[in-house]
C-alpha cells in the first residue's frame, strides 16, 4: 500500500511532489501505491501532520493529494474518525520533537514490513525493499514456519524486520517500539428464528463487502478455482454483473484435476460470466521451476505465495487482459470454521509431529514450546486469514493488481460466527448457496479431493531435489543456525530419491527450500 522512509523529531513541513509526500528538507518521504482502488491524503494543523494511504470506498471522489491545512480541532476530529474507515488503511503521524507513529486499520489487505537504522524508519509492502535491514534469522519464527505452525505477530523470519499487524502501532524515535491493540471481541453462534433467511443474509453480506469498494466490473477478475469459496463469491458477482466478469484459476494435478475442470465449467455456464478465463496450468508451470524468481535468488519473502511460479504466471495473464482488481475466496474456510467445543481437534505443528522429519534441527526443538509467545491478540478477522492475505498480495501488487477478499470483511466474518453449527459444518453455507443455483452434485458434493498436493510433489521431485543437493553441497544459514540438521536433510533427500513419496512428510521439504532461498537472498 505504501513505502516510507521517515526521520523522527524533525520540524519540516510535508508537501506532495510528483508521486510522493516529501518533507522540505527531503529527509523523509512516503510513496503511496498508485492504483485506482487506493487513495491518499494528508492533513496538518501547522505542527502535527497525518498522512493516510487507504483503500477507497464507493460513492466518494478520490481525495486531493495536496496537504490540507486545518485547525487543531479539525485535526483531532479527523484523527479520531480514522478508526471508523471501513477498508484497509495505514496512517503515519509526524510531530516535531516526537517519535514517528505508524498505525494500521483492522481490515488488512496488504502487508507492511518495518525496519529502522539510526536515522530513519523504513517500511514497505515488499519485504525485498528492506533487505539491507535483515540482520539474521529469528529462531522462534523460523521454528513456527518449519513446523507448519504459523502465528500472526510482529515477528518475521528475519531479525531487524517486523510486520505491522492489524490495529498495530509502531513508534520510532531512534528505537522502534511496537504496541499490540486490545483483543477484538467475538460472538458465538445464535439460535435462529424459525423464518431466518440465512442464504439471503449470506448473499447480502457478500454484496455489501463488494459494494463498499468502487469495484470496476470490466477491469475485475474473480478467482474461480472450482472450490466452494471462490465459487460462491464469483457466481454471485456474475449474477449482478452479467456477461462482464472475467475469471482465473490455477489448474491442479492428480485425481481431482478433471473434476476441477468440470466444476469450473459448470459454474461458468450456470451464470453469465464474461468471455475470458485466465487459466495457468500448475501441473506444467511447477513450483521451484528454474525460471521462478525465488529459485533464481531474488529477494522473495518467505511469506509470499508458496506456489510462486504458477501464481506469477496466472497473474501475468490477468494483467495482460487489462484487469486491475482480483477478487478471491480467501477466508472462506475460517468464516465457517468449527470451534474446539464444536469439534475437538489437536492443533497441528507440535514438536511431536516432527518426529518423522529428520531434517528438523536442535534449535527448533529448544524453542518450539514457546511458539505462542509474542503473538498478536485476537483480531476481528481470523489470524490465519490475515496471514493468507499477506501471502497473495505482493505478486498481485507487482503486477498492478489490487486484491479484494469478501470473506475477510468483518461483517461477513461476524455473520459466520453467529451461525449455528449445522450451517457451518462441512461448509453447508457455501454448499447450499451453490445448490440454490441448480448446480449438480459434482459441484456441491465433489467426490475427489482438489488440492495442490500433487503439484507440490511433482515440483519437489523434478526441481526440488537438485536444489536440496545444492543446499547440502554449498551450506545454508539454516544449518549454521541449528534450524536444519544437514545429516537429517541428507537422509530425507535419500528417502525422497528412493520413494515412495509420503505427502505428510515429504511435502514439508518445500518450506525448507523456501526458507533457505530467502536466507541466502537476504543474508
Amino acid at each position: 500500500m505504501l513505502t516510507l522512509h521517515v526521520a523522527p523529531y524533525l520540524d519540516s513541513s510535508w508537501q506532495w511532489h510528483d508521486d510522493r509526500y516529501r518533507t522540505a528538507d527531503r529527509r523523509s518521504e512516503i510513496v503511496p501505491l498508485r492504483h485506482p482502488m487506493v487513495e491518499h491524503l494528508a492533513v496538518s494543523d501547522g505542527r502535527r501532520t497525518l498522512l493516510v494511504v487507504r483503500e477507497r470506498v464507493a460513492d466518494r471522489p478520490a481525495c486531493d493529494t495536496a496537504v490540507r491545512h486545518v485547525s487543531e480541532a479539525a485535526y483531532d476530529q479527523g484523527r479520531a474518525l480514522l478508526d471508523q474507515w471501513p477498508t484497509d488503511y495505514v496512517a503515519v503521524e509526524t510531530v516535531p520533537d516526537n517519535p514517528v507513529r505508524v498505525t494500521a486499520g483492522p481490515c488488512r489487505t496488504t502487508p507492511l514490513y518495518l525496519a529502522h537504522d539510526d536515522i530513519h524508519l523504513h517500511g514497505s509492502w515488499d519485504m525485498a525493499d528492506l533487505r539491507a535491514h535483515a540482520h539474521g534469522i529469528n529462531t522462534l519464527e523460523a521454528a513456527r514456519l518449519l513446523l507448519y505452525r504459523p502465528r500472526y505477530s510482529h515477528d518475521t523470519f528475519f531479525t531487524g524486520i517486523h510486520r505491522l499487524t492489524e490495529r498495530f502501532t509502531a513508534f520510532y524515535g531512534g528505537h522502534l517500539h511496537l504496541h499490540y491493540p486490545e483483543p477484538s471481541l467475538h460472538a458465538g453462534p445464535r439460535e435462529l428464528v424459525p423464518d431466518a433467511d440465512v442464504p439471503g443474509a449470506f448473499v447480502q453480506a457478500l454484496d455489501d463487502a463488494l459494494d463498499v469498494r468502487p469495484l470496476d466490473a470490466e477491469r475485475s477478475v474473480f478467482h474461480l478455482t472450482g472450490g466452494f469459496d471462490s465459487g460462491t463469491v464469483a457466481t454471485r458477482a456474475a449474477q449482478r454483473y452479467p456477461g462482464v466478469l472475467g475469471t482465473a484459476a490455477l489448474l491442479i494435478d492428480g485425481p481431482g484435476r478433471e473434476q476441477q475442470i468440470r466444476r469450473r465449467k459448470e459454474m461458468r455456464n450456470a451464470v453469465p460470466f464474461g468471455p475470458w478465463d485466465a487459466v495457468a496450468d500448475a501441473a506444467v508451470d511447477l513450483p521451484l521451476h528454474p525460471e521462478c524468481a525465488r529459485v533464481r535468488g531474488e529477494a522473495i519473502s518467505p511469506y509470499e505465495e508458496p506456489l510462486h511460479y504458477p501464481f506469477v504466471r496466472m497473474t501475468a495473464q490477468i494483467a495482460g487482459h487489462g484487469a486491475h482488481t482480483v477478487v478471491t475466496g480467501l477466508g472462506g474456510d475460517e468464516m465457517v470454521a468449527l470451534s474446539q467445543q464444536e469439534y475437538l481437534h489437536r492443533a497441528a505443528g507440535r514438536m511431536e509431529d516432527a518426529a518423522g522429519l529428520p531434517w528438523i534441527g536442535r534449535r527448533v526443538g529448544e524453542v518450539a514450546e514457546f511458539g505462542d509467545v509474542g503473538i498478536a491478540p485476537p483480531a476481528a478477522v481470523n489470524s490465519m486469514t490475515l496471514l493468507s492475505l499477506e501471502i497473495s498480495a505482493p505478486v498481485l501488487l507487482r503486477a498492478g493488481i489490487w486484491p479484494l477478499h469478501p470473506f475477510a470483511d468483518p461483517e461477513v466474518v461476524a455473520l459466520g460466527e453467529a451461525l449455528p453449527m449445522d450451517w457451518r459444518e462441512l461448509k453447508q453455507l457455501q454448499r447450499r448457496r451453490l445448490a440454490d443455483l441448480g448446480l449438480s452434485r459434482d459441484v456441491v458434493w465433489p467426490a475427489e479431493r482438489e488440492s495442490f498436493a500433487e503439484v507440490v510433489q511433482n515440483g519437489l521431485l523434478t526441481y526440488g531435489r537438485p536444489l536440496l543437493r545444492r543446499m547440502l553441497a554449498s551450506g545454508s544459514p539454516l544449518f549454521d543456525a541449528g534450524l536444519i540438521d544437514p545429516d537429517g536433510l541428507a537422509r530425507g533427500l535419500q528417502r525422497l530419491d528412493r520413494g515412495p513419496y509420503e505427502e505428510r512428510r515429504d511435502s514439508q521439504l518445500i518450506e525448507v527450500i523456501h526458507l533457505h532461498q530467502a536466507a541466502v537472498a537476504y543474508l
